[in-house]
């Protein structure tokens, strides 16, 4: 019988080259509603300059013509040969990934601290542009290069600079390509509020935008930085006059630091206010980080400890009431700009940091400051004291009504549960792990306070055609509905969801082939005989890594532990490691057989510590709940294996391949 085998051959494997996979898939680099982000990697360019000390002035022009050009007056992008790839640095730069100015950190580089390193960048910007134009001017020349689609048109071109001409700088149009983006209007007020942070972050530092077509210009220079920023923007929004006097702060890591490079830190001004609307903005190495992040977890880690510490040591604490970190952060207003000197972003738009590191980095810069601070002002601590148990008190009174409503008939909870003490559904989460040796980690390394874990033993039931009446004759499903407080039901029932007791339902197995089928057999569960609670975003799939990478102390960066998902991750990481300057085979990779190898800090650490674990929501997805269910049966229907083999046939040569 002919099959289409033959379909998937050496000749299927396509090796993308250049700029070609941002063209193909731009939306894994950038945001595709508008070309701000594309304009953004070149205001990072000039931000970073600033950064480094040789930069005084930012422009941003939006030409009548839809083009938009970035200028500085910076050292200037270099024009000579690169030693290696024999070609003009500037070409490289704007044409290949994973090259620039920011990855050498072993040597002194160029730049000590800098946006971000995926080393994309610019060259995504030149991807999705019908033209663009760089002017350079260093070293008494003035250099000239066009692009087109990414491609060079016209060849570098230098001549000497004439009279009056500026020294130093870079200057950057682009035309973005409309086939790009759903629209090429660029939101006013994201980009001026872009413009305006970056002046804020670098005190001094003159930011302009001038609009060609309504010959608008606005100038942004601040002398006064995060303080004056955040007053006017309060006051701006109504929220009124803060509880106590702001808290502003700023400290960097001097050298020879056992955990921290030289030069690492952060600065902060935080408010806090009894109404109106919070500003909460962070930002790493000048990056907007509109997502948050490790540095701002680190940050309310730092202040959620000092005013904890204030109260215990001023007796201040009313009986049964137990403070939470949101309870401290709940009407806390901030700005924070942090300084990490190899930031690790989610995702290339960098809206969020992942940098485990930068938790520790910030809480302990913050927490000291803001306990001497409080102690030297009793007053001020009093009143925010007060605040504080406030949220509090009212956050236990919601957590009381909502008891009111389960009613008073609870089951027995599993043996083998081990249950959280918070009784707040909204933060409250169930690890359910595989293996019991996992468990004993799990429960070690969790917080207690809102962390459950029910550890399975062996593969959980296919549940795929078991009916739900005989679901409970197996002791694992029904520990795990009991544990949860939600019967089985179908897609078309309304269950009552009154009884559940964690909002967060996670899925925690190892990292390999048999974790997945654990996962893939939980899944099937959920989405069979509990699809409400998948419909409502309370199921997750846990990501512990695969693989440890200890690497050896280098120039400014102490001895580093680097954890990673999978090969795909681990390439990933040699490959930035070697690009840093570190030594090949100076770093040890150890791979983790199971969850029960990690001890509880590593499995806290990496999985389940909400500040730097990577957790993902189960959702039903783009396809209509007939087609799902008939994908299902053919894979985990016990009488499917021809189906599941000519599927396997059919689609193989379907599956992505990184080459």
């Amino acid at each position: 019988m002919a099959t289409r085998k033959s379909d998937y051959s050496e000749s299927s494997i396509r090796v993308l080259k250049g700029l070609e996979p941002v063209k193909q898939r731009p939306g894994m680099y950038t945001r595709t509603e508008n070309p701000l982000h594309i304009v953004q990697e070149a205001i990072d360019n000039a931000a970073d300059e600033a950064l480094a000390g040789f930069c005084r002035e930012i422009a941003v022009t939006l030409h009548a013509d839809g083009s938009i050009a970035v200028s500085d007056d910076g050292r200037g992008i270099p024009v000579g040969l690169h030693p290696e790839e024999q070609v003009p640095v500037v070409e490289i730069v704007f044409t290949r990934l994973h090259a620039g100015g920011k990855f050498d950190k072993a040597s002194g580089g160029a730049y000590s601290f800098s946006g971000g390193l995926h080393g994309v960048g610019v060259s995504v910007t030149n991807a999705l542009s019908k033209k663009l134009e760089v002017e350079v001017w260093r070293d008494g020349q003035a250099s000239r290069i066009v692009f087109a689609g990414g491609d060079v048109t016209q060849p570098l071109s230098s001549r000497p600079t004439e009279k009056g001409e500026r020294r130093s700088g870079t200057q950057v149009r682009c035309w973005p390509d409309p086939k790009y983006f759903d629209s090429q209007t660029i939101p006013a007020g994201e980009l001026m509020q872009l413009l305006r942070s970056k002046a804020v972050l670098l005190p001094g530092v003159k930011v302009t935008l001038f609009d060609e077509k309504s010959g608008r210009r606005q100038s942004w220079q601040y002398a006064e930085g995060l303080r004056g920023y955040l007053t006017e923007s309060l006051a701006a929004s109504g929220s009124g006059e803060p509880v106590i006097p702001l808290f502003e702060g700023a400290q960097f890591i001097a050298a020879g630091h056992d955990t921290f490079a030289e030069g690492e830190g952060a600065q902060w001004v935080v408010a806090w206010t009894e109404e109106g609307g919070l500003l909460r903005e962070s930002y790493v190495n000048l990056i907007p980080t509109s997502a948050g992040g490790t540095h701002e977890s680190g940050l309310r880690e730092g202040l959620f400890a000092a005013v904890k510490g204030f109260i215990e040591l001023h007796n201040l604490q009313p009986k049964g009431v137990k403070l939470l970190p949101e309870d401290v952060f709940a009407r806390a207003s901030f700005v924070l700009s942090a300084k990490v000197l190899d930031p690790q972003f989610q995702g290339q738009i960098k809206e969020r940091l992942n940098s485990r590191d930068a938790v520790r980095l910030v809480s302990s810069l913050a927490r000291p400051q803001l306990e001497l601070w409080l102690n030297q002002h009793v007053e001020h601590g009093r009143k925010l004291a007060e605040l504080v148990i406030k949220q509090a008190q009212a956050r236990n009174r919601a957590a009381q009504k909502v008891e009111k409503k389960k009613g008073s008939g609870v089951a027995v909870l599993p043996g083998k549960l081990t249950d959280c003490e918070s009784t707040d559904i909204a933060r409250n989460e169930l690890f359910l792990v595989e293996g019991d040796s996992a468990g004993g980690s799990a429960k070690m390394g969790r917080d207690k306070e809102f962390q459950a874990i029910l550890p399975l033993r062996g593969k959980v039931l296919n549940t795929w055609e078991t009916e739900r009446d005989r679901l409970f004759a197996n002791n694992e499903i029904h520990d795990i509905a009991v544990a949860i407080g939600v019967d089985p039901h179908g897609p078309n029932d309304e269950p009552d969801l009154s009884g559940l007791r964690y909002g967060r339902i996670c899925i925690l197995s190892d990292a390999d082939v048999d974790g997945a089928h654990i996962q893939v057999l939980l899944l099937t569960l959920f989405f069979k005989h509990f699809p409400r609670l998948v419909e409502r975003g309370h199921v997750f799939v846990a990501r512990p890594p695969l693989y440890r990478v200890d690497v050896p102390a280098l120039g400014k960066r102490p001895l580093r532990k680097l954890y990673c998902l999978d090969d795909g991750e681990l390439q990933h990481v040699e490959d930035k490691l070697r690009k840093d300057g570190v030594r090949e085979g100076s770093w040890s990779i150890s791979r983790f057989k199971g969850l029960g190898e990690m001890n509880a800090e590593q499995l806290w650490e990496t999985t389940m510590n909400p500040d730097t674990r990577r957790l993902l929501v189960v959702r039903f997805g783009q396809f209509d709940s007939i087609a799902t269910a008939q994908t299902f049966t053919m894979l985990m229907g016990k009488g499917e294996a021809a189906a599941r083999r000519a599927w396997l046939e059919e689609r193989g040569n379907e599956a992505e391949v990184d080459i």
